[in-house]
């Protein structure tokens, strides 16, 4: 139960009444479809006079459609609800260090085109390249109403839209939201990664309804922690919450681009193990001067190179000690991991969980989930922050 916070809510009105109804009307459609009105009613509680004013409305707007009638033994036949996945255009965007994924999807998630560029070293170019590939989009699917631009990236975005913390980002404190909204004309929404993708998971993953206590932590060039609890994403103070990639493990460790030395992912990031494996500038001389990806890196280990062997053990044996806290800490009901190191998963994941088990509480039962790739979960994350605008509860205290 959440206390009412009387230094800052706002009084329910009426009109809030008919907006969680018909939030509430949306998400059954969506769990449920193909459905009947008076399926919805029975399954809503709301009156059929309410449902059909809710679902009038809703296909006015065009969220819904109704049709396929179905086979009925008597009477009239019930046409079924459908949400309408194909009318709203949704603008994704996996931003990295190295290299941006810009997606356009529908209300399902599913992704009807895609295109990649290096992340320019500059916000206001970044933007602008971001401009002209939405442009691209439109003018490919103009039937599509867009609804806005869900960014996921590698750092910190505080409530007024401007970059907080991006250490291995660099491009130091600037108003993402006022300068992307400014040069597409659409609403942007933020989201750390790994807070994305535990959202992606809520939304669009294979977690039973129960699961309401859920960690998603990303390996990538650095490591990030989301926070579902609760059911609800966990920000914390100055929307910081969850940066245990940069807890120190070794005070006299290597430096971090935080600025501190010997943070957790420094020894269990993609960077971390391309680092370790290269060793020095003599072996990446040996390489022909120029070093592997962190993908050439894992097929070096499959394909029996020793050093890439133990570099990729030693990785998931850091991702064990720094995840351990986190599960005793928390106690989750699922632990999500994404990244390419879950293609590796048969090598890695034993290393992982028994490292967690000898280093947590005995009676924390948190299930470790590697997630697949080919499901881009950072593109997809950064869909659901647009799709839950128009799902949510709405908050009125």
């Amino acid at each position: 139960m959440r206390k009412i916070d009387l230094t800052n809510f706002r009084l329910a009105t009426s009109g809030t009444a008919r907006d969680i109804n018909r939030r509430i009307a949306l998400n059954i459609i969506r769990r449920h479809q193909p459905m009947s009105r008076a399926d919805l009613a029975r399954r809503s509680g709301l009156q059929r006079s309410t449902v059909s004013a809710i679902i009038d409305q809703l296909i006015d707007e065009g969220w819904v459609t109704e049709g396929a009638s179905a086979v009925s033994a008597r009477g009239r036949r019930p046409r079924f609800l459908h949400l309408n996945v194909e009318r709203a255009g949704i603008v994704a965007v996996d931003l990295r260090p190295g290299s941006t994924r810009v997606g356009l999807a529908g209300l399902d998630a599913r992704f009807v085109m895609q295109t990649d560029w290096p992340t320019p070293a500059r916000p206001e170019e970044f933007a602008r390249k971001l401009a002209r590939t939405v442009t691209t989009f439109r003018g490919a699917h103009p039937e599509m109403v867009y609804e806005g631009v869900g960014v996921s990236l590698p750092g910190r975005v505080d409530e007024s839209g401007a970059l907080m913390f991006a250490p291995n980002l660099g491009w130091g404190r600037v108003n993402l939201r006022q300068l992307l909204e400014s040069t597409l004309d659409l609403p942007v929404a933020f989201e750390n990664a790994a807070n994305a993708c535990a959202l992606a998971e809520l939304w669009f993953g294979r977690q039973p309804d129960d699961v309401k206590h859920l960690v998603a932590v990303t390996v990538a060039e650095g490591i990030g922690v989301g926070l579902l609890l609760n059911g609800q994403l966990y920000h914390g103070t100055d929307r910081l919450a969850g940066e245990f990639g940069h807890l120190t493990l070794d005070e006299s460790g290597p430096p971090c681009s935080c600025g501190k030395r010997g943070c957790w992912e420094q020894y269990a990031s993609n960077t971390a193990a391309l680092m370790h494996y290269l060793g020095d500038t003599a072996r990446a001389a040996r390489e022909g001067g120029k070093a592997p990806t962190f993908e050439e890196l894992l097929r070096l280990a499959n394909s029996g190179d020793a050093r890439a062997v133990e570099t990729i053990e030693r990785m998931a044996r850091y991702l064990g000690i720094g995840l351990a806290p986190i599960v005793t800490g928390l106690a989750p009901q699922v632990l999500v991991i994404i990244g390419a190191i879950t293609g590796a998963w048969a090598r890695v994941g034993p290393i992982i969980e028994d490292t967690i088990r000898r280093r947590s509480m005995p009676l924390v039962r948190t299930h470790i989930v590697p997630t697949d790739p080919a499901t881009q979960p950072r593109l997809r994350g950064a869909v659901t922050l647009v799709v839950q605008q128009h799902f949510v509860v709405p908050s009125v205290a």
